[in-house]
């Protein structure tokens, strides 16, 4: 039994859900394999050759991969698939973009969002915006994987010795191409790594005063600033700050929300945090049920008082 874990790279380095992704793997059996399809991504495949516990890393160069295509990547992960009992994607929106169309054209039923590997064949996933484990048994030849990167602690990326290895890349599929992209910039770490997360929720009552209230606190943190689809939604917050089951899912080592009631679609999507802090004013609210610390406050004379004490 082999396991093959498709790498997220920016054809440089390699992105930290390939990291809990190869934990996964191994979680399996057998030994891990990683495949790092890009274009001059040379250096991303020798830091996927340093992560501990990859055997071998498989490296397939084309201009056809230079942004990461779905309709490219699936290609080159089918080409491979006969070799492998396991293909693991990371379940972020590549991974998800790109797993459904290996599955498929395997004719096999895609393992969605695993949480835990009991047995090889055998694994537990969130349903019910987390409210249920389902344990689910697949006696398919390939299982077709994507992993909540949450719920697997981080391979270490350096301490490993694997050999690369070069592998044909398949053509340009033509079905796809790409045209441009707009990428937010920020100083702050990226939402789904960073180790301490400030969430807004509706109760700020305006972008200003989210800003005003939000981004003091995540200053003196080092946080990322989240919000909850309430928040966005009202145009407090750029989407790509949403924390959620239709938003981003975090486990940060603390998580403070303010003023977030705590709907079940926002606890689905933070409720792994190590630390959790509530400042909200209604005592009734849900998000006390899973804060390990809660603050029954007004969160416009909280946070600057807390922010004072820091």
């Amino acid at each position: 039994m082999t396991a093959l874990v498709i790498a997220e790279h920016d054809n440089a380095t390699i992105k930290g859900a390939t990291l809990n992704t190869v934990t996964a793997a191994a979680a399996c059996g057998g030994d891990v394999h990683v495949l790092v399809a890009g274009h001059n991504a040379a250096a991303a495949a020798q830091a996927a050759a340093q992560i501990a516990g990859v055997a071998k890393v498989l490296h397939a160069d084309s201009e056809a991969f230079a942004h990461g295509l779905a309709e490219n990547v699936a290609a080159q992960v089918l080409a491979l698939a006969s070799n492998y009992s396991h293909i693991l994607f990371p379940a972020t929106a590549s991974g998800k973009n790109v797993a459904p169309r290996v599955a498929a054209k395997l004719d096999v039923a895609q393992i969605s969002d695993i949480t835990k590997v009991d047995s090889p064949d055998t694994f537990e996933r969130p349903i019910y915006a987390g409210n249920a484990i389902a344990t689910v048994q697949s006696a398919d030849a390939t299982k077709v994987i994507t992993v909540r990167t949450t719920g697997f602690d981080a391979a270490a990326a350096s301490g490993g010795g694997a050999a690369v290895e070069t592998v044909q890349a398949t053509a340009d599929s033509g079905k796809s191409s790409f045209v441009g992209q707009e990428i937010a910039k920020s100083d702050r770490p990226e939402l789904t790594a960073a180790k301490v997360i400030v969430s807004g929720g509706r109760a700020l009552g305006s972008a200003e005063k989210f800003n005003e209230v939000i981004t003091p606190l995540a200053d003196k943190l080092g946080a990322a600033i989240g919000a909850s689809r309430a928040a966005v939604d009202a145009g407090y917050a750029p989407n790509d700050l949403q924390v959620g089951q239709t938003g981003k899912i975090v486990a940060p080592q603390l998580y403070i929300a303010a003023g977030i009631s705590g709907a079940i679609q926002h606890l689905a999507g933070m409720k792994d945090s190590k630390v959790i802090v509530a400042i909200n004013k209604d005592p009734e609210a849900p998000i006390f049920s899973v804060a390990d610390y809660g603050l029954e406050a007004d969160l416009f004379q909280a946070i600057p008082e807390l922010v004072k004490a820091l």
